[in-house]
């Protein structure tokens, strides 16, 4: 296989996990929908065309993000997967000749509505009362925010009517209406206060609010798509929406049955028509299979379900002048280039930034200081400059050249072969990575230092007391308890768990340090291949690319690394700390299921990592997808098509119990 197309698929997980993290978790993307989409749909082209290259962890296989802070976590009994996207009229058409096929039929009814641009929440209700609402998150486990959707007075706290399950829950889109968005602003601004940015952002952010009473205060509006019990409920998606409308939740009054792929264009067409009239942000329209049987039928694929598209609208465009092009430094240390413009009003927000994505956009765009720039807001929300309009530029502009130097901590900028994103190699030390690196640092399954959480790690960099990892193991108690919401037991627990943490074995400490690419099953080739950080220090690239595991990338990126010197100090002030690391054991011996290749699917009642990492100590390799070469399949609650393809290939299938009893027999448990 060509090692740059492994290389590519590596890169592009990367960059879209480092954008999941910006858009679910920090709410802060930096990047617009249609990129995201475009490098998504890539990476989905290359697994497609090469599935040997899907990775169990690849964006791919799930839904992006993960929980913030502060809010319970809820795990969702059945995903909430996201919707595959098309953006031209050929892909819709693609769509509807593959549900066909599937379905075999000449002529498919679909339900159609505006896709509306808010926060996917999920409504739980126990004897026709509201009980539970959790985002999204992932799309396995999202957050708990009861207490916040409880003030929304388009959500029912209790049904209307009557037949309605024992257990219902509901799906939908809580959002910010555009009056409702304006007169807000207009208050903020009497009071003098900061307004919203925008009718999307307001709704995540309200949602979010730690105090119910700041999420009240906030005009939020509620419509239900979908419900993911079907007990009791009619035959088809339209007419479950009607049923939900007799029980008291809002359904979008512009919800149609259309028939054929024609029905679903026109639909498209009427609603971008009207589009400027509507009460609310939508950037395109949801065509999904009315039929539920039909539903099932067609199943889903990893991250969507195959009987649902969404079909975008175009992105809003507005042409003004680029000042200059600066860098900023992310959090993973990507290097990313920003264009400072003049001030310009699209789609409903000013812009003065936009994204420039990376070195090869600049130059493919031939983007230079002083250009007047076509700025897009892509999916209605973030903006990026599109193209430059040559017949403007004055005289012929300096180049853009990205630094070699990270501008936050002068450690070296690192670009490799075949990548696209310049990062800064100063993980442990750089100010812009730092509470990311130690958040990663102490996490369970890294230095599993527990009660060293984000916000804590937030009060220790702030007020100066550690700049690197390594300063972690010179915090005393006095330092601790003067810090907000942290008591004496408090701080000599944290004292306790940092000293427990000294004796990581080898693999930990590895995958602890953060480096690119380097996840918990590459820590552990490493530390069995060299079985010390001294010779792994000294590894040379082609000594790297022996371990199994390790290609030229992450060779690549693993040297860089260590041989950063400010990365070095910070390894050996942790050795000067007291933190011991401990050599890998031997393990001459045949692994009980070497060779063996298991696939886990459904939802389990333990975090799957702990699954993945148990049948990988005991030999096996963990796939994403089923395959004629699948050994067994770990199938949890609401598993979907891998079961059924496992079941049809004739796949041994373990249940829990079953799982857990295989443990055993090996000395293991999953609990």
């Amino acid at each position: 296989m060509n090692a740059d197309l492994r290389a590519r698929a590596a890169n592009l997980r990367a960059r879209i996990e480092h954008h999941d993290y910006l858009y679910y978790v920090e709410d802060a993307p930096s990047i617009p929908d249609a990129e995201y989409d475009r490098l998504m749909r890539e990476l989905q082209s290359i697994e497609t065309e090469h599935p040997e290259l899907i990775t169990d962890d690849s964006p791919t296989q799930r839904v992006g993000g993960k929980p913030a802070d502060g809010f319970e976590e809820v795990r969702h009994e059945v995903p909430m997967r996201s919707l595959a996207n098309a953006f031209e009229e050929q892909e819709v058409r693609d769509f509807d000749e593959r549900v066909r096929k599937g379905l075999e039929v000449g002529e498919v009814k679909y339900a159609a509505e505006p896709k509306l641009d808010g926060v996917a929440i999920a409504l739980s209700y126990r004897s026709g009362k509201l009980w539970q609402a959790a985002t999204r998150g992932d799309g396995e486990k999202g957050e708990n925010v009861t207490a916040n959707v409880r003030t929304i007075a388009a959500i029912p706290l209790k049904l209307r009517g009557e037949g309605w399950p024992d257990e219902l829950e509901v799906r939908g889109e809580i959002y910010m209406p555009l009056e409702g968005f304006r007169s807000f602003n207009r208050r903020a601004e009497e009071r003098g206060e900061k307004s919203l940015v925008n009718p999307r952002n307001a709704a995540a952010g309200s949602l979010r609010q730690l105090d119910p009473a700041m999420t009240a205060a906030r005009p939020l509006a509620f419509f239900a798509y979908s419900v993911a019990t079907r007990e009791g409920l009619p035959a088809s998606q339209s007419a479950c929406l009607a049923r939900l409308r007799d029980w008291g939740f809002p359904v979008n009054s512009e919800v149609r049955r259309v028939s054929g792929i024609e029905g679903c264009l026109s639909y498209y067409q009427h609603i971008g028509e009207i589009r400027p009239k509507l009460s609310y942000d939508i950037d395109g329209v949801v065509y999904k299979v009315d039929d539920l049987q039909s539903q099932q039928t067609l199943g889903f694929v990893s991250r969507a379900p195959r009987w649902a598209l969404a079909h975008k609208f175009p992105a809003q465009e507005e042409i003004t002048r680029l000042i200059d092009i600066e860098v900023q430094v992310g959090r993973t240390g990507a290097i990313t280039p920003v264009a400072r413009l003049e001030p310009v009003f699209v789609g409903g927000v000013t812009v003065t930034n936009a994204t420039l994505h990376n070195e090869d956009e600049i130059r493919r765009k031939d983007v230079r200081p002083g250009d007047w720039v076509v700025v897009r807001r892509a999916g209605d929300v973030i903006p990026e400059v599109a193209r430059v309009v040559l017949e403007r530029r004055d005289g012929d502009p300096p180049r853009f050249e990205m630094p070699s130097e990270c501008p936050v901590c002068s450690s070296a900028v690192e670009r490799g072969d075949g990548e696209a994103v310049a990062r800064c190699t100063g993980g442990l030390v750089c100010a812009a990575q730092r509470k990311q690196s130690i958040q990663h640092f102490a996490s369970r399954r890294a230095m599993d230092i527990e009660g060293l959480g984000s916000k804590l790690i937030e009060q220790l960099v702030d007020k100066g007391l550690v700049g690197s990892v390594a300063d972690l193991y010179s915090l005393d108690r006095d330092q601790l308890t003067a810090l907000e919401r942290m008591g004496r037991k408090s701080a000599e627990n944290l004292l306790t768990e940092l000293e427990k943490s000294k004796r990581p074995s080898l693999e930990r400490l590895l995958y602890a340090l953060g480096i690119r690419e380097v996840g918990e099953v590459t820590a552990r080739s490493l530390a069995r291949h060299f079985r010390s950080m001294e010779a792994l220090q000294a590894a040379s690239i082609e000594a790297l690319t022996e371990v199994n595991d390790v290609g030229p990338v992450v060779a690549e990126h693993v040297h860089a690394f260590l041989d950063e010197p400010h990365n070095r100090e910070v390894i050996q002030s942790l050795c000067d700390a007291g933190v011991k690391w401990q050599a890998p054991e031997d393990e001459s011996g045949e692994q009980p299921l070497a060779g063996q290749t298991w696939v886990l699917t459904g939802s389990l009642s333990f975090p799957r990592i702990h699954a993945k990492n148990l049948l990988e100590s005991l030999g096996a390799k963990v796939s994403g997808s089923v395959s004629s070469k699948t050994s067994a399949v770990l199938a949890g609650e609401a598993a979907g098509s891998k079961l059924t393809k496992a079941e049809k290939l004739g796949i041994e299938i373990l249940d829990e119990d079953a799982f857990r009893a295989l443990l055993n027999q090996h000395g293991l448990s999953v609990d």
